[in-house]
């Protein structure tokens, strides 16, 4: 489940939190937002349950997994699918107690977990489907906080997938030699030399998803403050990954999750003094 690596959560958490501001204007209902970080804690527990039973055979030749559990062979793959089942039964257990359209949302979101750890055996670029299965909390928050998704809420999710294909590009390029010569594919080997380039552009297209955010739901200075503050930070991190070495890759990584907590801060700085506005 890794809890004791809680960077998936976090990465997880920022976007669902995001929606559940933007959504209820800056006061979530309580019973929403107790569900809602339950839920990024299971479902983050379950894909990682999930990730490590279908690369068992794959985890054992890569360096910086050949210690997981499975690999290292101190739980069993059907102990694995067990432990993924209860996951899944208390996850569906949190979606009865939300609304019927976001019932019908969470079917997709499972459907997207199952399918992730899968597609990057055959899919170039399976970071698009991690970002769906990230970002897909968005609609459901929206969803279950006014019944239904606007083109905010679509927004929203888009930047949130655009997140998802920077950070964890930056997680395959630690990984890329291995993956080369086992077989898995990502984005990191998809772009190549090209790699940092990209991820430059997809990040002057986060930013400008996010100032388009902040036009539509009519935003205040805190907002825009804190996406300017996290620009920089991402220049640092295409700093950090400028050699394209593995620990300075992972760093860039790790980081990404300041982005989403300063997003967050301006939206809640934005939703505490300037109530009338939103």
């Amino acid at each position: 489940m890794r809890i004791n690596k809680p960077i998936g959560i976090w990465l997880l958490l920022w976007p669902t939190l995001w929606a559940l501001w933007l959504a209820s204007e800056g006061t979530p209902n309580q019973g929403i937002f107790v569900i809602f970080i339950l839920g990024v804690i299971i479902m983050r527990s379950a894909g990682c349950v999930l990730n490590d039973y279908v690369d068992r055979k794959i985890d054992p030749y890569v360096e910086r997994t050949q210690n997981r559990p499975i690999a290292s062979e101190v739980v069993t793959p059907l102990e694995a699918l067990i432990l993924f089942a209860a996951l899944s039964l208390i996850a569906i257990g949190l979606a009865t107690m939300l609304n019927k359209q976001t019932q019908l949302l969470a079917i997709v979101a499972g459907g997207l977990t199952i399918t992730y750890p899968f597609v990057k055996h055959y899919f170039s670029i399976p970071q698009l489907i991690l970002g769906a299965a990230f970002g897909w909390a968005v609609p459901m928050a929206f969803t279950a906080e006014t019944g239904k998704t606007s083109e905010l809420a679509w927004l929203v999710f888009g930047s949130t997938m655009i997140w998802v294909i920077i950070y964890d590009t930056f997680y395959a390029m630690v990984d890329r030699e291995d993956d080369l010569k086992i077989g898995v594919k990502s984005t990191a080997i998809l772009f190549g030399n090209f790699d940092l380039f990209v991820i430059a552009g997809l990040q002057v297209l986060m930013l400008l998803a996010l100032i388009m955010i902040g036009y539509l739901a009519e935003l205040s200075v805190w907002y825009y403050a804190s996406i300017f503050f996290a620009a920089g930070f991402m220049v640092y991190h295409l700093w950090l990954a400028r050699d394209r070495q593995p620990e300075g890759c992972f760093a860039a990584f790790l980081n990404n999750h300041i982005i989403g907590l300063i997003v967050f801060i301006g939206l809640l700085l934005h939703y505490t003094f300037n109530p009338s506005i939103a």
